[in-house]
């Protein structure tokens, strides 16, 4: 739902022409990775986001930062290190949106040898240095906590570690931190056209509001997502060589399944893989699908039969069957997966690669096209962006990012450290000591929002009273008016379902009064 504000609406009023060195066009993780990136090493820069962030594919995950496990099958070595090295990067940038998380692998007979699984296993463990996750290990599901909710046809399994990431946050706090290192993000702004000039791009960009912004920037990147051959094509007019196959993933949510904090990773018979998620306290979190898309990419929706194949799957585990019926929530994306040449029968969507390609286009002011990805690689394609950018805008400042938090990041000091992660509840023991007025279970949420950053959110106030109304059951007003302020919340969905998942904890409750205090005090928030 879009909140209207008290502003007044002026159509094509147009104001005075900026200048920036980057323009970046898209607000999900690529682009705001790359806008971080750029805006550190003190270029100008300028992103634009026709919707909210993070409003499509970077919210739509399965909420991993791992490096990939199942893509050994496809000998995507160089992918996974790569995913495997950024996995604890980004572990110690922002550890409060980013915790360990331990997978289970139930073993049947009929599936891939269990030597070749310990192969696979041991392979992922030593791909890359790691200092923060715990190695692999087989289990005995006869007698380990994971094998009570299981069949009892599943006796052994295998354990391994990855990441979990609360994905819309991690878009959020790179737009922050760009932000605050210069850049201007412009949500809810539209790319109407960019035109290639001699030493510049001229782009036009509309607001909301229907208020124009004219824009002359040094170089341009085309980091839209599934979107990015059509603005390529329609909006840019200029041609690539790269071919994108858009693949749906979609995922449900259930009502907790079991009580212990490992995740599951199933394999089916088809080929894909399927997770099933502790999510949300409350939660089972069960995906994804892979499916070939060509409809909309604005309205996005799981179908009856993936919400079924879902069901169907997890039934095939454990004890407890789920149906449609117990489906609370669901969600879909679309992924844009570069589509290399077909090698080894690659045909099938579960064996593209997640892989990203950067395409830079010299032929006048710089356009840097960026296609696939996944987002435990984005800040290392956004370095290696940059790499290609900076030299064609005259910039000798270093790559920086690998060894700087994200903001609410800087647990332990300015710098990423391994204790961070692996004391993050000291952390929030300590909050509940500082701000012994909130209930513990709120600071807590804030603690995993907001890491440091809850002292900006809880300054000056000493009591429950100081947060304000109480819109929704744990949302008070003083909440709501940081999202405004510092993180472009503007309508009830930004808040509720991407800033945080407190969607989840209210189906059913009626969110009126949330969507009421917006309509009336929007305005005066918003710089």
């Amino acid at each position: 739902m879009t909140v209207q504000t008290t502003e007044k609406l002026t159509v094509q009023m147009t104001v005075p022409m900026a200048e920036v060195d980057v323009l970046v066009i898209g607000g999900g993780i690529n682009g705001t990775g790359i806008a971080r990136d750029a805006a550190g090493r003190k270029l100008s820069v300028l992103l634009c986001e026709k919707d909210d962030l993070a409003a499509h594919t970077s919210s739509a995950s399965t909420k991993l930062i791992h490096g990939g496990l199942r893509y050994l099958e496809y000998y995507e070595f160089g992918l996974v290190r790569k995913a495997l090295l950024e996995r604890e990067v980004l572990m110690r940038s922002a550890p409060h949106i980013i915790s360990p998380l331990r997978f289970v692998m139930p073993h049947a007979r009929g599936q891939r040898p269990a030597w070749m699984i310990r192969a696979g296993l041991f392979l992922y463990d030593h791909l890359a240095r790691r200092e923060l996750l715990p190695g692999a290990e087989s289990l005995n599901l006869r007698t380990h906590i994971t094998g009570k909710p299981l069949q009892a046809d599943f006796r052994r399994g295998f354990a391994y570690s990855d990441a979990w990431v609360n994905d819309a946050r991690l878009v959020v706090l790179n737009a922050m931190d760009a932000a605050e290192k210069g850049a201007r993000i412009m949500t809810r702004t539209t790319c109407l056209s960019a035109k290639r000039e001699d030493q510049h791009w001229l782009v036009q960009l509309q607001k909301a509001d229907g208020s124009q912004l004219t824009v002359k920037s040094r170089s341009l990147v085309n980091a839209s997502g599934p979107w990015a051959v059509n603005v390529l094509h329609k909006l840019l007019h200029q041609g690539t060589t790269k071919t994108l196959r858009l693949i749906k993933g979609s995922h449900i949510v259930v009502r907790r399944l079991f009580h212990h904090p490992y995740a599951y990773i199933f394999q089916h018979p088809d080929g894909r893989i399927v997770f099933a998620i502790p999510y949300e306290q409350n939660f089972t979190l069960i995906g994804t699908t892979d499916l070939d898309y060509t409809g909309s990419l604005d309205q996005v929706a799981i179908t009856e039969q993936e919400i079924a194949y879902l069901c169907e799957l997890a039934g095939q585990y454990f004890t407890q069957l789920i149906t449609p019926a117990d489906v609370v929530w669901s969600y879909s994306g679309v992924r844009p997966l570069v589509e290399e040449p077909h090698i080894g029968g690659k045909e099938k969507a579960a064996a593209l690669t997640r892989d990203y390609r950067l395409e830079l286009d010299t032929d006048g002011p710089p356009l840097l096209n960026v296609y696939g990805g996944k987002i435990t690689t984005y800040r290392k394609l956004a370095e290696e962006a940059l790499e290609q950018l900076v030299p064609l805008l005259n910039n000798a400042n270093a790559d920086w990012t690998e060894h700087a938090c994200l903001p609410g990041g800087d647990i332990l000091g300015a710098l990423p450290q391994n204790q961070a992660v692996l004391e993050f509840p000291v952390f929030i023991q300590h909050c509940q000591q500082q701000y012994a007025w909130l209930p513990p279970h709120l600071t807590e949420r804030f603690a995993h929002a907001y890491g440091t950053r809850i002292h900006v959110l809880l300054k000056n106030r000493q009591s429950l009273s100081d947060m304000g109304d109480m819109l929704l059951p744990g949302l008070y007003v003083a909440e709501v008016e940081y999202l405004i302020r510092h993180e472009w919340a503007r309508t009830t969905e930004d808040i509720l379902w991407r800033r945080s998942r407190l969607g989840l904890h209210m189906l059913g409750e009626n969110t009126e009064r949330l969507t009421r205090w917006l309509s009336h005090h929007l305005a005066k928030h918003i710089d």
